[in-house]
C-alpha cells in the first residue's frame, strides 16, 4: 500500500507534443502516457499553436518537430528562451541536420532526438530532459563534428583540469549529484565549479554551456 501511495503522490512530468503528422503525434502521445510518468497537457500541429500552448500550460518539456509549419522548432526554441519560459525544449526530426541541431542547442534547446528512435528512447529522452539533462544521441552528436569545426573559435577560455572534467560530464548528460558521486566531491563543491565554468563560458545554463563548449572546441 505504501508503494502504491508513493507512486500516486509522485509528480508526473508535464509535456506538450507538437508534430504536424497526426499518426506520429498520436503514437508518441500513447508511448509517453504508457510510461505512467508523464502527463500530456497539450498537443499542437504547428509551431504557433505549440508556442501558445507552452505559454498557457507551462509544461516541463515541449517535444517539438523541428520542421513544424508556421514556426519551426528552432523558432519556437528562440521564443521560449527569449521570453525566459521555464519549459525545456526537446526537438525531434527525421533528419540529423547538423546546422539546425547546432543552432537549436546554441539557442537553448535541451536536446535532440531522431524520429527513428524507439518509443522507449523517446520516453527516456523526455524524462532526462525534465531532470535538467541534455539529450544528444551519439549519432546526432557525430553529425555535428563538421559544424563544430566550421564554427570553432580560437578564444577558448582557460579551464582548470577539474572544470574540464565537469564540462565533459555535463555534456554526457550527467546531473550534478551524479557528477559529485563520480568525482568523489561534495555537491556544493561541484556547484561552485559549475558556476566558475559558466562564468568563463559566458553562459547561464547547461545547454548553453555545452553549445558554447562545442563551438570553442572544448569537447574534442
Amino acid at each position: 500500500m505504501t508503494a502504491v501511495m508513493a507512486e500516486q503522490g509522485r509528480k508526473r512530468v508535464t509535456v506538450l507534443v507538437a508534430d504536424d503528422h497526426p499518426l506520429y503525434r498520436e503514437g508518441v502521445v500513447r508511448a509517453l502516457l504508457a510510461s505512467g510518468q508523464i502527463e500530456i497537457v497539450a498537443e499542437a500541429e504547428n509551431g504557433r499553436a505549440a508556442l501558445d500552448a507552452i505559454i498557457e500550460h507551462s509544461p516541463d518539456v515541449a517535444l517539438l518537430d523541428y520542421k513544424l509549419p508556421e514556426l519551426d522548432g528552432v523558432a519556437v526554441t528562440n521564443a521560449v528562451v527569449r521570453e525566459r519560459l521555464a519549459t525545456r525544449v526537446l526537438l525531434v526530426s527525421a533528419f540529423s541536420d547538423s546546422g539546425v541541431v547546432y543552432k537549436a542547442l546554441e539557442t537553448g534547446a535541451a536536446g535532440f532526438v531522431s524520429k527513428e528512435a524507439r518509443r522507449e528512447q523517446i520516453v527516456d529522452a523526455v524524462l532526462a530532459c525534465a531532470r535538467g539533462e541534455n539529450v544528444v544521441p551519439p549519432d546526432v552528436a557525430a553529425g555535428l563534428v563538421s559544424e563544430i569545426r566550421l564554427r570553432r573559435q580560437d578564444d577558448a577560455p582557460a579551464l582548470t583540469p577539474r572544470e574540464q572534467e565537469i564540462l565533459h560530464l555535463i555534456a554526457a548528460g550527467k546531473s550534478l549529484p551524479e557528477i559529485a558521486k563520480e568525482l568523489y566531491l561534495g555537491l556544493t563543491t561541484v556547484k561552485t565549479h559549475v558556476q566558475h565554468l559558466y562564468a568563463k563560458l559566458g553562459v547561464s545554463d547547461r545547454a548553453a554551456a555545452v553549445a558554447s563548449a562545442m563551438r570553442r572546441g572544448l569537447l574534442e
